[in-house]
């Protein structure tokens, strides 16, 4: 399998490992911290470490890591492992991230998903979010013998090459398919409009040709599609309609679909693939491909950085005060005390009393409004309306 020619016996990931419950499928490892990048993430050193830990069971792995890592969670953590649990699976991305925590003298974040949502996205692209994640370098720290899951990596690997193909010229360089590959996972990530390095592709890949290379070699070498001159480092591929309409059936179902969307006239109802017939012999097949990238990665990083705010904001560790959540925790509080609670109540700050889940009989009181999960979607879709309206201006 083509990733794990990354797999990594670190003993410095290893150890941070041992700190957590062992009931994973897979653990890796990314980022700044471990491959070095280009521009101001280059101090490697220094950098954070960023870890997603795929589990089978996600409410059982979060109860054992509350007794474990109590100190980890935001005030969510009041709420127990089936809300915590429920807010990953169904918020955002389908991960949850505990971030800036402080373990064996390094700086991490670490984020949980389920298997079964985790090969959903590798299958199917439909968040591309740890499915992104897992197009570029990673250290394998663990991994099980779940075959649907292995199977499901590498076919992520594979609709990354064929999805960067369609939106490349008919001839081109290894660098240029990587950072395509690269950046198909922030396609529209409003992220990249609003905070990250502009530059940040181009600084994942010019030092780490040589990874990328080892990651995708193998299928590059297998792919009838492609003519592979690995010595000059040189692709050239079919652009032909039926060549791009051979490709644009075997991308993910929700690019198809995302896709289909974007081309298919009100009142004609066309299948998929009659709109992917059409889309095949369009001179911008390229960007209408891009376009449906943008379609599923805009809403899903919006979504995942929002929800970023309340599993993060809150921490009792001393890192806290470097977390962007935290000034944004005061305009979400006033929002929520205004649309929840009587004026008496907002005044004050607190309005109720929560029974925890977590510690039977113990009576938490909570920040106003913290007790009602749902005006996270209310504020998610304030967020991402007032992105989709700065972008049309």
């Amino acid at each position: 399998m083509a990733l794990q020619a990354l797999q990594s016996s670190g003993v410095t990931f290893r150890k941070i490992l041992s700190h957590f419950p062992e009931e994973l499928s897979l653990a890796f490892v990314y980022g700044s911290g471990v491959y070095r990048q280009a521009g101001p993430s280059s101090d490697q050193k220094n950098a954070m470490l960023d870890f997603v830990f795929t589990v089978d069971d996600p409410v059982a792995w979060h109860s054992k890591n509350l007794k474990k890592n109590w100190r980890h969670y935001s005030f969510l953590k009041v709420l127990g492992p089936k809300m915590i649990t429920s807010i990953q699976n169904n918020y955002g991305a389908g991960v949850y991230y505990n971030s800036l925590i402080m373990c064996d003298g390094r700086l991490i974040k670490y984020g949980v998903i389920s298997t079964n949502i985790l090969i959903e996205d590798l299958l199917n692209w439909n968040n591309l979010y740890i499915a992104g994640r897992l197009q570029k370098p990673v250290k394998i720290i663990s991994m099980n013998e779940d075959v649907t899951l292995r199977s499901a990596l590498d076919r992520n690997l594979k609709s990354a090459v064929t999805t960067a193909f369609l939106m490349l010229p008919e001839s081109f360089s290894e660098e240029d398919l990587f950072i395509e590959i690269a950046g198909l996972s922030y396609s529209g990530d409003f992220r990249m409009v609003v905070g990250e390095d502009k530059t940040k592709v181009l600084n994942i890949v010019k030092p780490n040709i040589a990874h990328f290379r080892e990651l995708y070699g193998s299928i590059l070498q297998e792919n009838p599609q492609v003519v592979y001159k690995s010595q000059q480092g040189r692709l050239e591929i079919d652009k032909s309609p039926e060549g791009q309409f051979t490709q644009l059936m075997t991308l993910p179902k929700s690019l198809q679909q995302q896709i289909h969307h974007i081309m298919d006239s009100p009142g004609k109802n066309r299948d998929v693939e009659e709109t992917l017939f059409q889309v095949a012999h369009d001179p911008d097949c390229g960007d209408v491909v891009r376009l449906g990238l943008s379609a599923i990665v805009r809403p899903s990083s919006i979504r995942q950085s929002t929800k970023g705010i309340f599993t993060a904001a809150s921490q009792e560790e001393g890192t806290q005060g470097d977390s962007p959540g935290h000034a944004w925790m005061p305009i979400l509080q006033q929002r929520w005390r205004k649309s929840l609670c009587g004026p008496r109540e907002a005044r004050r700050g607190t309005c109720f009393s929560l029974s925890s889940s977590w510690s039977a009989g113990q009576t938490t009181r909570l920040p106003c409004g913290f007790y009602e999960i749902e005006p996270i979607l209310l504020y998610v879709n304030y967020m991402e309306s007032s992105f989709l309206m700065s972008q049309t201006k």
